[in-house]
């Protein structure tokens, strides 16, 4: 049987796939790291602004006061800065997925090229194979051998 002559760039198909998708595996991990960081952040502000309630119910000084309200200012700008994290790793999830169901769209194109390939090879040797026993019958035939 000869060889799939696409061969080559189905393996390579094969690995780019494999890559991509150990990259997207990577890529959800990262966005599921970043989503925790943001979810921790935003209940440490909740934690805080309680605290901030509470101490302002017992009475604050001005610089108690503004020390709570820069701080809280400081997480906001956290976690509005963890919030953009998280929209650029979604994004860069999505691309990833499209990266690898391309790379799998390839691989499947390639395997139905080889697959074609592989029936073509199995028909030209059954007929190879039936027009050798034809030929053989007929030979058996010519020579008395009915």
């Amino acid at each position: 049987m000869k060889a799939f002559p696409l061969q080559s760039l189905l393996d390579l198909s094969n690995v780019r796939m494999d890559d991509a998708a150990s990259k997207l595996g990577q890529l959800l991990a990262s966005e599921q790291e970043v989503g925790k960081t943001l979810a921790l952040l935003e209940q440490y502000r909740e934690e805080y602004e309680a605290r901030f309630r509470q101490a302002a119910q017992n009475g604050l000084t001005r610089e108690e006061w503004g020390n709570y309200q820069s701080f809280l200012g400081r997480l906001d700008d956290a976690i509005a800065q963890q919030r953009a994290l998280v929209e650029a790793s979604k994004q860069r999830t999505v691309d990833g997925q499209k990266e690898w169901l391309d790379k799998r769209n390839r691989v499947k194109a390639f395997d139905t090229l080889s697959q074609r390939h592989k029936d073509g090879e199995v028909r030209s040797e059954a007929k190879t194979e039936q027009r050798d026993q034809d030929e053989l019958a007929a030979k058996n035939y010519r020579n008395g051998g009915h």
